[in-house]
């Protein structure tokens, strides 16, 4: 059962998650990095900035190496971000880069899991190998999960997992090869996908069940107000969001289409814009160009070490990128 709890909560890539009264609950995918990177500066950090260059596993191994260790780490990287050998690293190169490392996470999260799902071993995951293997026990024992919390996420998790499914099954097979199962397990990061997670945040929001989300529905979504006291700040600003610029029709609701413009904004690149923050902070000569020392000169900004973790206490061991 511990088991089963796990892998649901672990791959189902929307679930319920109860958090902390004021925890603010991140839906938007194309994000502004400038308000992602706020919260960590607020607490004197470069986090945002590691995890975007790095990814979030291995900027945790650079939080376990001394400071030298880091550097030395760091410009070994440097030399594999300038592709054409000229010394310079430019906004283009370290755009580049950080796609790559945003791919690259997804993709091993994939061969990750990919063996608990081919379960015969055929290089495809169908959707009858997936149910079971993550639906498996509930549907043998139903009765243990009546009446309980657990039964009503199954069922309501089970269907739409196949609706998911059938989406990223693009051959209609009803056999995922691995782009389609990437693309079912990271809907995200797939264009073809992205209705399903425009619906699926709908669903999760619209608690009246009337197809739209008003702005109560958006701030409990964010916000769990259990002991009575006042609205933290960034609440109220929340409230202000919504009104000003999330209910673009100002009928007090959004639709699909305005969910679509929260969670999606189409004019933002994500990579450009981390890239170019980069370069900004570190290029000393504002040639618009950073060079090896420059990016050394500046290291903090790009990786961590243990000097700059905070004492979180990160056991993963690493390899080279």
């Amino acid at each position: 059962m511990e088991v089963l709890s796990f892998v649901c909560a672990a791959l189902l890539c929307t679930v319920l998650v109860h958090g902390k009264p004021t925890l603010r609950k991140e839906r938007v995918i194309n994000k502004d990095p400038e308000l992602s990177r706020k919260a960590y500066e607020d607490n004197n950090s470069f986090q945002y900035d590691h995890d975007a260059f790095l990814g979030k596993e291995e900027a945790k191994t650079f939080d376990q190496l001394s400071p030298e260790e880091s550097k030395d780490k760091l410009g070994k990287i440097v030399d594999r971000i300038d592709s054409n050998v000229d010394g310079y690293i430019t906004t283009a190169e370290l755009k580049s880069w950080i796609k790559r490392v945003q791919k690259r996470y997804v993709y091993e999260n994939v061969a990750k899991v990919w063996t608990d799902y081919d379960l015969n071993k055929d290089n495809k995951i169908s959707w009858e190998e997936y149910k079971q293997a993550t639906y498996g026990y509930y549907l043998a024992n139903p009765e243990e999960f009546d009446e309980s919390t657990d039964q009503f996420s199954f069922k309501k998790m089970l269907p739409r997992d196949e609706r998911r499914f059938k989406t990223a099954d693009l051959n209609k097979d009803l056999a995922a090869d691995r782009e389609e199962f990437t693309s079912f397990l990271h809907p995200e990061e797939f264009d073809h996908m992205r209705d399903t997670v425009v619906l699926e945040t709908l669903e999760d929001i619209d608690k009246n069940g009337d197809g739209h989300v008003d702005e109560d529905e958006y701030i409990t979504d964010m916000f769990a107000h259990e002991d009575g006291g006042p609205e933290p700040d960034w609440v109220k600003t929340e409230r202000e969001q919504f009104s000003d610029f999330r209910d673009l029709n100002k009928d007090g609701k959004m639709d699909m289409e305005e969910i679509r413009h929260w969670i999606m904004p189409q004019d933002y690149d994500h990579a450009q814009a981390e890239a170019r923050h980069l370069v900004y902070e570190s290029d000393q000569d504002k040639d618009e160009m950073l060079t090896k020392e420059e990016i050394l000169e500046n290291w903090n900004m790009f990786v961590g070490s243990q000097a700059t973790n905070y004492g979180e206490d990160l056991t993963k061991n690493h390899d080279e990128l």
